[in-house]
């Protein structure tokens, strides 16, 4: 699943492309929308906004509507220069944003929704989501807070993916997190200290700015997806399980991370 730097970095790129403008063509291929009319309804509306919360994407066009993009584990955002020979595979698309020499193309959905900005306000999906974790206004206190109000019992490195405690950490920057913060997994919430767990979000939120910034490419995961391989801080071999209610993978050293 996409995590918030690929969705905040998705967001620039669209925003660095057409913010302030109309787009001057707008496509739905998917099938499933061919009754919503979004071409029509969007046509010769300025975009005026591009932003990202946690793994949420929004297009706010002027008028007051809203495009709200949610990749879950099958999309992806493309942004790149117009040319002949891709428009052959835009059937493919969910949306499909073109102008100026630019086209800003969604594959694979599966959430892609107009709404109206009160909805986009108000909607509990929305409405419900914890600070930001790489937002300028990321909120310590906030986060502590609803950290604390979830189930104590619950392993530290599930909570992290908790929308609605932090948004925007996904299982990878999860795992390389906590690595970093030598915080074990699978510690009860209850009985990691704030300290810990905050060292853990002060690297996430300093490495998926960075990968937000400059894209993640060159970064070499310590722990993720790296089983049976040695850990580079203690050569002891990384360990893979799910975990908690949703079995989320789980990747950790069971001699460092304690």
């Amino acid at each position: 699943m996409p995590e918030g730097d690929t969705i905040h970095r998705a967001a620039a790129r669209i925003r660095a492309a057409f913010e302030g403008r109309a787009p001057e063509q707008i496509l739905a291929p998917q099938p499933r929308h061919r009754h919503d009319r979004w071409p029509e309804r969007l046509a010769g509306r300025t975009l005026d906004a591009v932003d990202a919360r946690g793994k949420h994407l929004f297009l706010r066009f002027e008028g007051g509507l809203t495009m709200h993009s949610h990749l879950r584990m099958t999309g992806r955002w493309s942004v790149r220069r117009e040319s002949p020979e891709r428009r052959r595979s835009l059937h493919r698309a969910w949306l499909v944003l073109s102008g100026g020499g630019w086209e800003a193309v969604q594959y694979g959905g599966p959430v892609l929704e107009l709404m109206s900005d009160a909805r986009a306000r108000t909607d509990p999906r929305l409405a419900g989501l914890g600070p930001d974790v790489i937002s300028e206004h990321f909120d310590e206190r906030v986060f502590l807070q609803r950290l604390r109000e979830d189930d104590p019992t619950r392993p530290i490195g599930d909570a992290l993916l908790d929308q609605h405690t932090i948004a925007g950490i996904g299982n990878m920057w999860k795992a390389e997190a906590c690595w970093a913060a030598r915080l074990d997994p699978w510690r009860e919430t209850a009985a990691v200290p704030d300290s810990q767990v905050l060292a853990a979000v002060a690297f996430a939120r300093e490495e998926m700015t960075r990968s937000a910034r400059e894209g993640n490419h060159a970064r070499p995961h310590a722990v993720y997806r790296q089983e049976d391989r040695p850990c580079p801080r203690c050569g002891t071999k990384i360990r893979v399980r799910g975990q908690w209610e949703n079995n989320r993978v789980t990747y950790w050293c069971p001699a460092c991370q304690v």
